[in-house]
């Protein structure tokens, strides 16, 4: 089997791999994500993570998974916050609606790659501005798009979800799995 390599220093997506039981290192990507510019945010996603994996693949023996995710409102993309008042924005704006969580996937050998992306639908309950504030002060938003993490403690913000959760953790266990197939990686659950 080929070397497995993450294109992402995200501690979320070593953990969903891990589940998989996928051995793998770890490359992050070093694309400037701000430079990379598209209006619909399934192009964004599929973009920046064919990016990042044609950014870090190196020989013929590896095969990458990357992945980017945002969060969409209003036509509207929400990525990392920058500090408090863009985080408090975000999840004021999230506060008693519903928004779309999209990750997009690139798996990469040598020889080919495949892109694909999923959407989850997330609605989130009515936030008062006093559990925003203490919410940020946590830093639990500060590295994840929409300034929230689902499997944290965002967690309590959330009344239904629409779509895959790992999705929103940030790599479909689902569409990876599809994909590595596709590309002749057989995952065993018994090992």
């Amino acid at each position: 089997m080929k070397k497995v390599i993450l294109a992402s220093s995200s501690p979320r997506r070593r953990k969903l791999l891990n589940k998989l039981g996928i051995k793998f290192e770890v490359r992050p990507s070093k694309i400037n994500e701000k430079k990379v510019k598209e209006d619909k945010p399934n192009k964004l996603v599929q973009k920046l993570s064919f990016l990042k994996a044609k950014d870090v693949i190196d020989s013929q023996d590896e095969l990458v998974i990357a992945a980017d995710t945002v969060v969409s409102i209003d036509n509207k993309i929400l990525g990392k916050p920058k500090g408090f008042d863009e985080a408090y924005q975000m999840l004021t704006k999230l506060s008693g609606r519903q928004h779309q969580v999209l990750t997009g996937i690139t798996v990469m050998t040598a020889q080919k790659s495949l892109t694909d992306y999923q959407i989850t639908t997330v609605n989130f309950k009515e936030l008062a501005a006093q559990e925003i504030k203490e919410y940020i002060a946590t830093g639990e938003p500060f590295d994840k798009a929409g300034s929230y993490g689902i499997q944290g403690i965002g967690a309590v913000f959330v009344k239904e979800i629409n779509g895959c959760f790992y999705n929103v953790v940030g790599l479909s266990l689902y569409s990876l799995r599809i994909m590595l197939t596709e590309l002749g990686v057989k995952l065993s659950f018994n090992e």
